[in-house]
This record gives C-alpha cells, sequence and structure tokens, in this order.
C-alpha cells in the first residue's frame, strides 16, 4: 500500500516514523510520502492559497496547486482514491478503515484556512471524511488519525493479529475492561473470573462488559446491535 499526504505542513507527519506506524514501513508494509502543496504553487512565492469569492474572511487552498500535486502522485492510474479531510465529510468509522485498508493507494488531501476549492472536490476527490463534530487547525492530524487506523489493519502490522481483531468497534461494539499485573492496586482487584482459567467464562464476561460499556457510552450503537453478540477465546 502506498499512502501519500499533500500537505502546506510536511514537518507536522515526524511521528509517523514511530511505533507501529514506523515499523510497518521498515516491513514494507505500505509507503508513506508527503507531497509539498508549494511544490505546485502558482508563482515564485509559494502562493497556494487565495481569498474566497463572497467576501468571506479567511483564504481558500486554490484549485491549479491541488490538482498538479493530486495528479503527480498517480493515484488515478493506480485505480486509488483521494480523500479530503473535512468536518462536513462523512464520519470516520472502523468499516471505512478497513474498506481503505484493501486499497493500494491512498491520497489523503490536507486543508487548511477556509478550506479547499469546491471544483476540486468536484473534480479530484473520491471521498471525504470527518474525524468527528469539531474543528481543528487543519487536515494534518487527521489524515495521521486515518492513516494509523488504517495501517495496523494491514497484515503484519500489529505484533498480534488477535489484539485488532478485538478492538472496539471491530466486532461492533465497545471493548472490553482490560486489566494486568498486579492482581490487587490500591485495593481494587481483578475481578475473579479473568483470574479463573475458565475460558467460557472469560469469554461470557467480556461480552457482556462490552455491551454494557457499548449501552452506557454509545447508545445509538447499542439500539441497532444484534444482542447475540459473542466473542471468542482471544
Amino acid at each position: 500500500m502506498k499512502i501519500d499526504c499533500i500537505t502546506i505542513f510536511p514537518e507536522m507527519f515526524a511521528p509517523m516514523k514511530s511505533s507501529i506506524m514506523g515499523r510497518a514501513q521498515a516491513k514494507g508494509l505500505f509507503e508513506f510520502n508527503t507531497v509539498y502543496l508549494r511544490d505546485f504553487a502558482i508563482n515564485a512565492y509559494g502562493q497556494v492559497d487565495d481569498v474566497p469569492y463572497g467576501g468571506e474572511p479567511g483564504m481558500v487552498l486554490r484549485p491549479e496547486p491541488l490538482a498538479k500535486a493530486i495528479r503527480s502522485t498517480g493515484v488515478k492510474e493506480d485505480g486509488g482514491k483521494v480523500i479530503y479531510l473535512t468536518a462536513d465529510g462523512v464520519p470516520f468509522t472502523h468499516k471505512i478503515a478497513k474498506e481503505l485498508s484493501q486499497e493500494n493507494h491512498l491520497v489523503l488531501v490536507c486543508g487548511h484556512y477556509k478550506g479547499i476549492d469546491d471544483r476540486i472536490r468536484q473534480t479530484e476527490v473520491d471521498m471525504e471524511i470527518s474525524i468527528g463534530d469539531f474543528v481543528v487547525s487543519g487536515g494534518e492530524l487527521p489524515a495521521m488519525l486515518v492513516t494509523d487506523a488504517v495501517v495496523r489493519l494491514l497484515d503484519g502490522a500489529l505484533g498480534h493479529k488477535e489484539s485488532g481483531e478485538t478492538d472496539s468497534f471491530a466486532q461492533g461494539v465497545l471493548g472490553w475492561p482490560v486489566y494486568t499485573r498486579p492482581e490487587e492496586f490500591e485495593g481494587k482487584k481483578v475481578p475473579e473470573v479473568l483470574l479463573s482459567g475458565h475460558h467460557k467464562n472469560i469469554s461470557e464476561w467480556r461480552r457482556q462488559e462490552s455491551l454494557k460499556r457499548t449501552q452506557e457510552r454509545r447508545p445509538d450503537i447499542f439500539k441497532n446491535l444484534e444482542i447475540n453478540t459473542t466473542f471468542g477465546d482471544k
């Protein structure tokens, strides 16, 4: 898989060399590149933005640099997808991450200021994604979140494949509580069932805890669940 991020702040992507993302690149599971939008500026001053028509305050990223930057990646020739990170996109979910992990080439367009010229959204962008009902200063952080969520689903990205299969949302519900040593910490003990070695009881405890947590914290998900959700012994 190849992932290109179009940005005016490539230095923000330094963390992509760390942890799981860094190891996945070292293993050759995916290739990550930043595409510096100012390399496609309309003049020698590096201009990539302009004032919006209609008189509202702020700046808009111009279509010419964006079109050139996107086309320079070869994503269309590769049959890949161009994704624009924007607050008015569709909510990002585990399901979307899983679908994107099957692509061979993704281009993530990081907006800034008031966003990008809408003609680019109409002609070059295949999908628009939002990471939540809030606004951040640019698309770089959302792009890193999307990249992380997608890459960790690639075979070999995680040390234990099963770890990703039991994460929140992987089975349609929130994850269950997890514990490690010591058995008692400041008067609070690990639930006895987890110490029992009885795999069927442990699986049922996890199921009940996941359903309880989902009902309490995400009633929107819980109301659409088929309550026969089961969890294997992971």
